[in-house]
């Protein structure tokens, strides 16, 4: 069959509308929190985006009885999957370089204090701190390929300041195989990018400033993040008022087992993954801004930004 001119460009271009490559976006809810990615690709992949998202959510969640976190914590196996075993790899990681400062088995703390599933209607005592403290310390624990050896038998993991960063990693990862070389990814506030945004310039991120820090900002700080991720830490949204005048944030202590009031309101982390800027992040929020800064200068394409009570930006 032959075509005439007119019919030919027609057909060329339902093709080539079919396949063209522009940028697009996917956004939702998932893990109690929002998401908006936008990336430059030939077709929709924001199933592909939501089911990436539910894998992670079914090994690491912990608010999903089935996934293989909470399946470890309740005793039901020591055989984990592929995706705890990274987050349990960066953790142990951030543990050492931190001095202990990051430890995802604060799990049991942090319901003691009310931030995690379960709250308290009163500040725990110290006896229940020291109990609970038994059974803190990744370094007491190991990984033998796929099987994991629990320092004490009541150990439990929370990976809830990795497991955002890493989603936003492997969400990008899942755009990479299907060939998006342009994109940023932004999951509760965590973000990747990587090529040019849709203006063709590197994408530029806002840096939330704290409300009670900094009043009448949204923005503290606008970056250029280049190939690389950006995550930020702080206690100015997540805290529990325990009388009138007191009150304390979510980050807690894993080597004391109390929840602690340091000299950083927030902490912002640029490197080249974002289960690393998301640990680093966290650790920040209990080092001091020396040991911060100094923390830094040992890891090569790592920045951090740290905002003090007294208003000061240190980077």
């Amino acid at each position: 069959m032959k075509l005439n001119v007119l019919t030919f460009c027609v057909l060329a271009g339902l093709l080539w509308s079919c396949g063209r490559t522009e940028y697009r976006r996917a956004a939702g809810a998932a893990w109690g929190t929002v998401y908006h990615i936008t990336y430059r690709a030939d077709r929709d992949l924001a199933d592909s985006v939501v089911a990436e998202m539910r894998r992670v959510e079914l090994s690491l969640s912990m608010f999903d009885a089935a996934s293989t976190v909470s399946r470890v914590n309740a005793g039901e196996t020591d055989e984990v999957d592929s995706m705890f075993r990274d987050v349990y790899a960066v953790s142990a990681l951030v543990n050492r370089l931190t001095g202990g400062f990051f430890d995802p088995t604060v799990a049991p703390l942090v319901d003691l204090w009310g931030f995690g599933r379960r709250g308290v209607p009163a500040t725990p005592s110290a006896a229940e701190v020291d109990s609970v403290l038994r059974r803190v310390c990744i370094r007491r624990s190991r990984l033998d390929g796929l099987r994991l050896h629990r320092g004490h038998p009541d150990m439990e993991f929370d990976f809830s300041a990795v497991a955002k960063g890493y989603g936003v990693d492997r969400v990008a990862a899942m755009l990479e195989r299907n060939g998006v070389r342009d994109y940023m990814v932004e999951i509760g506030g965590e973000v990747r990018t990587a090529g040019r945004n849709p203006s063709g310039q590197v994408w530029r991120i806002a840096i939330e400033s704290p409300a009670s820090a900094m009043p009448g900002d949204s923005a503290m700080r606008v970056i250029e993040l280049d190939n690389a991720a950006v995550a930020t830490s702080g206690n100015y949204r997540n805290f529990r008022e325990l009388s009138a005048d007191s009150v304390i944030g979510h980050t807690i202590n894993p080597l004391t087992g109390y929840p602690e009031a340091r000299q950083t309101v927030s902490a912002t982390v640029i490197a080249p993954d974002c289960a690393l800027a998301d640990a680093l992040a966290t650790a920040c929020m209990l080092l001091s801004p020396d040991s911060a800064m100094a923390l830094r200068d040992s890891l090569p394409g790592v920045r951090i930004i740290l905002l003090t009570k007294d208003g000061k930006l240190l980077e």
